[in-house]
């Protein structure tokens, strides 16, 4: 495995999480570093939703412990989360197409001011604000924030349900499979919101169903396993394939002292699916 990050947001330790027999986390251990990008893969049912799950406070860990910028936390719920500084976007985005991005981005949460001393009233002229502030310093993305969502594109829309988690100022992003069932042309925009995450201080975990976009977009991958990780590489260092193999294998592209990663071993895995 990789060398253990130095300066870790979260550090996740023996985790395990079970669902009647069934145990969805099988003592995962994993750091998320300081101003990273960390991939998480694995195949269907590997443990990727139940990890993001036990992360936001929405699953309990049976066993283990997760620390918080050094700190033992026990996260009770999203709203916990979001108040310890972790902003999730979940794949369905959940926007309102009828209503504009400034609306969107507060959505839940509108900001009010007093009429009078006495009437509250929604600060629209601070929530446009503060919308084209987060989107245009966190992401580079310049919209009119009295736009309706469902005149955005793929990537746009994207961004707005990005934005809506920074809203909070959180330290972490969780993007849950953000380029599902966009265009190429999206895809690449949302690449370049991840990079501008990352260039304005954020720390990122990132799933994704394209193995290649994860590898592009991310400084490590954590592979997991039937709940398990499986291990942790620099994006740098391994093919997709090398991937896939141990999505596939459950083993360690240089386990048992092998130097060569199972990828590159066997024809096997370039039939293989590339999803996670």
């Amino acid at each position: 495995m990789t060398t253990e990050p130095s300066n870790p947001r979260i550090e996740v330790e023996h985790v395990k999480k079970r669902f009647g027999t069934v145990e969805a986390l099988s003592d995962v251990s994993l750091t998320l570093e300081d101003n990273e990008v960390l991939g998480l893969v694995g195949d269907n049912g590997a443990g990727k939703s139940t990890f993001i799950k036990t992360l936001v406070g929405i699953h309990q860990p049976d066993e283990g412990e997760i620390r918080f910028n050094g700190e033992p936390v026990t996260i009770d719920g999203p709203k916990h989360a979001r108040t310890l500084g972790i902003g999730t976007v979940y794949q369905d985005l959940a926007l309102v197409d009828e209503l504009s991005v400034a609306e969107n981005l507060f959505l839940g949460r509108m900001p009010v001011k007093k009429l009078g001393g006495v009437v509250s009233v929604v600060d629209k002229e601070y929530m446009k604000q503060e919308a084209e502030r987060i989107l245009s310093e966190h992401l580079n993305i310049h919209v009119d924030p009295d736009t309706p969502v469902e005149y955005l594109s793929g990537g746009e829309r994207q961004a707005v349900a990005i934005g809506r988690a920074l809203v909070t100022d959180p330290d972490i992003v969780l993007l849950d499979e953000p380029t599902s069932a966009l265009s190429k042309a999206a895809v690449e925009h949302v690449e370049e919101l991840v990079k501008q995450l990352r260039a304005s201080g954020h720390s990122v975990i990132l799933i994704d169903h394209n193995l290649e976009e994860v590898l592009s977009m991310t400084d490590r991958v954590a592979v997991l396993f039937q709940g398990r990780v499986v291990d942790v590489v620099d994006a740098e260092s391994v093919t997709r394939d090398d991937v896939v193999s141990m999505m596939v294998s459950g083993r360690s592209a240089h386990e048992d002292g092998d130097d060569e990663p199972l990828g590159r071993q066997s024809d096997a895995t370039s039939s293989s699916s590339s999803t996670a």
